[in-house]
């Protein structure tokens, strides 16, 4: 059974950084995609950036310039580094896995909260 763990999340002020990591254990199998979606109270999971097995990006306009979305295929693991972080980026954010024969698979989620 896949497993993600998170880590980083925490509680920053506006226009600060935070770095946000998940590890895949678990398969013996490559991944594929690798996401990041957060989910603030009250509203919808979204996605916020995605990064293919080749590298390819791709960001919500929301983030778009300041976040970056990073993965090691050798460690089995997805970076989110956040900058000019905004009071509405405050969500709890999930990484998501796509293994090449399995998945999709979700963290248990970490919290981000950025104050005014």
């Amino acid at each position: 059974q896949v497993q993600l763990v998170e880590s980083g999340g925490g509680l920053v002020q506006a226009v600060g950084s935070l770095r946000l990591s998940c590890a895949a254990s678990g398969s013996r199998f490559s991944i594929n995609a690798m996401e990041w979606y957060r989910q603030a109270p009250g509203k919808q999971r979204e996605l916020v950036a995605t990064i293919t097995s080749g590298g390819s990006t791709n960001y919500a306009d929301s983030v778009k310039g300041r976040f970056t979305i990073s993965r090691d295929n050798a460690l089995n693991t997805v970076s989110l580094q956040m900058n000019s972080l905004k009071p509405e980026d405050t969500a709890v954010y999930y990484c998501r896995v796509t293994m090449r024969f399995s998945g999709p698979y979700w963290g248990q989620g970490t919290q981000v909260t950025v104050s005014s």
